[in-house]
């Protein structure tokens, strides 16, 4: 999700929940994404993950922003859609995980941990390296 403010762009970043991610912040944030299936509409996934991640369902018109692989392999394909959102009303889903390593404890974390709107020169130091091209691409298309 983008909004203009002030005749500029802000790009909406999640920041991954769990114990792994608490003290990193450069690098570490995220467009929202999810996993989908080889016969699921990634659009629709798109949609779905997104209502996941934020308890919002997005709507508008949607813009491609092309596919990517990550540096794990995956490949995330990504759209972007103009909008805004309280960020106090975004609430995550959870997640379950050994908790600490070894322990035999399941704990319970959310999947993002918080949200929060970036001006591209900041969001380029805050998104994930293999993210950085969807906001290049952002750019080129608004």
């Amino acid at each position: 999700m983008y909004r203009r403010v002030n005749g500029r762009i802000e790009v909406l970043l999640a920041h991954p929940g769990g114990p792994f991610w608490g003290k990193k912040d450069l690098g570490a944030w995220s467009i929202p994404k999810g996993e989908f299936g080889p016969e699921e509409d990634a659009l629709l996934a798109a949609k779905r993950e997104f209502e996941e991640e934020t308890g919002v369902m997005p709507e508008g018109d949607f813009i491609s922003l092309g596919e990517q692989k990550q540096a794990g392999g995956k490949l995330v394909a990504a759209w972007a859609i103009e909008g805004d959102c309280e960020l106090s009303i975004l609430k995550s889903n959870l997640f379950s995980m050994e908790w600490p390593p070894r322990s035999g404890r399941m704990m319970k974390f959310p999947e993002v941990d918080r949200w929060a709107w970036f001006g591209l020169d900041e969001a380029r130091e805050k998104i994930l390296a293999g993210q950085r091209v969807f906001l290049e691409r952002l750019v080129e298309k608004v």
